[in-house]
């Protein structure tokens, strides 16, 4: 598969599509700089593509690429990493000042990065609600400050809203810091001792939301192939209802998936990675005039 020119998301049952006809950009970044543990994540984006051409157009409850499906060049992200998050930031741009939702597939959690600097470039008053086995509050990890365990801190030194959903590892920091920060979450202890409230977000959090959903946050059993697995994860229709009642409540400008790193020959995880971005995709088309 090239690197540069891999199958449009869905084309084996969508063919050639134009991006001014679609309403979901999807923008490839194979990006991995700071993986800690498991390694591949750089390959994640390829692999969601391709396995996407093995789904459905039926999602179970409609037909999301009726709403136009578009694939961007893949961001092969070989430079270095501010130049790389600049690049991501300026498709996620382009695509919102069209009136598009973007789809940012990952490449390590990092990729966000990028999509938060359009997002605040944008000044639209948004909250992002991250997925996650970790809460990636670190302001910095082993030297850098753009790592994967940061993305959440930097989110906050924006100036964004933050709501943690299926968190289950957390350094002394990171606890310290929820604290000091009250910042909002739905840990996946809770959710398995008191299962999925009605209502997932608080009454004063942003109108428009921004969803960066890390792979790892689902269980094991669901996504294998991911650098940081975590025990006690979110199992499949538990993280679909959580986000079908976000998507009730609020409107979903974007959202990313990442740190799927794929295991040759074990389709599993890639699979259910692209079915992750399309059952969302059928969320947002739900709930959009």
């Amino acid at each position: 598969m090239s690197p540069t020119k891999p199958p449009g998301f869905l084309a084996s049952e969508l063919g050639e599509t134009r991006p001014e006809s679609c309403l979901f950009h999807v923008i490839p970044a194979c990006y991995e700089k700071s993986v800690s543990y498991g390694k591949g994540a750089g390959q994640g984006p390829l692999a969601i593509l391709d396995a996407s051409q093995q789904l459905e157009l039926y999602d179970g409850s409609g037909i999301p690429a009726q709403r136009g499906i578009f694939t961007h060049p893949v961001i092969d992200c070989g430079g270095p990493p501010e130049k790389e998050l600049e690049k991501i930031s300026g498709r996620v741009k382009d695509a919102m000042a069209a009136g598009k939702v973007p789809v940012l597939l990952g490449g390590e959690h990092t990729v966000t990065v990028g999509a938060l600097k359009a997002l605040e470039a944008s000044e639209k008053s948004v909250g992002i609600v991250q997925f996650d086995a970790h809460a990636d509050l670190r302001d910095t990890y082993e030297g850098t400050g753009l790592s994967h365990a940061c993305v959440m801190h930097r989110a906050l030194d924006m100036g964004f809203y933050i709501y943690q959903i299926g968190v289950r590892s957390l350094s002394p920091g990171e606890v310290v810091l929820r604290r000091e920060r009250e910042i909002c979450h739905l840990d996946a202890a809770e959710i398995a001792d008191k299962g999925i409230p009605d209502t997932i977000l608080p009454d004063d959090f942003p109108e428009q939301v921004y969803i960066t959903f890390d792979v790892d946050g689902l269980d094991p059993s669901v996504i294998q192939a991911t650098g940081t697995p975590e025990p006690g994860g979110l199992f499949w229709y538990d993280a679909m209802e959580i986000l079908e009642k976000i998507a009730a409540e609020r409107k979903i400008i974007g959202f990313d998936v990442v740190e799927l790193a794929p295991i040759p020959g074990f389709h599993t995880s890639d699979f259910a990675s692209a079915r992750l971005v399309y059952n969302i995709m059928g969320m947002i088309d739900r709930n959009t005039p």
